[in-house]
């Protein structure tokens, strides 16, 4: 029926190991690449390093805090309150109202997706990483420490 070198030659094309395009073997990098910087502009990086600097819990969304313009921003902004988050001591970007804002700040921290939280100016991550970190109860043992929380009210610290 099939012929013996047909056979065999179909037999050792099966056994050699996939050749994947080079698009497949893309691992993403944790800082800017050289292209990235190039790509994100000093004057829009400023502006980025200064909102998070601005204070020690920042959170880039879409909305505000009380009208938020998407469900995991809305999902955050919820998180964020649950675990009791100084109000003093958070601010909120929205990255609707800038185009650039919004381009750059995926850029700055390397992470595709809005919302994203920084605390002490360290990225943390993105509305996935928030649930997980809630629901394992790291997130509030992050806050806890970071000293952002709003102190309780009778207790008084030695």
């Amino acid at each position: 029926m099939f012929s013996r070198p047909l056979l065999s030659a179909t037999l050792r094309q099966a056994a050699r190991p996939m050749v994947r395009p080079a698009a497949y073997n893309f691992r993403p990098t944790p800082f800017l690449t050289a292209f990235q910087q190039r790509l994100l502009s000093e004057q829009t990086r400023q502006a980025i390093e200064k909102a998070v600097s601005s204070a020690p819990v920042v959170l880039f969304m879409k909305g505000t805090p009380e009208t938020p313009q998407c469900g995991f921003s809305r999902a955050s902004i919820q998180i964020l309150g649950l675990q009791g988050v100084d109000p003093s001591k958070f601010a909120a970007f929205n990255v609707l109202e800038d185009e650039e804002l919004r381009a750059g700040i995926k850029e700055y921290s390397d992470w595709p997706t809005i919302p994203q939280l920084y605390i002490n100016k360290e990225f943390i991550g993105g509305c996935d990483i928030l649930v997980s970190m809630h629901q394992d109860g790291s997130l509030g043992k992050l806050l806890e420490e970071k000293d952002v929380l709003v102190p309780l009210e009778g207790g008084s610290e030695s």
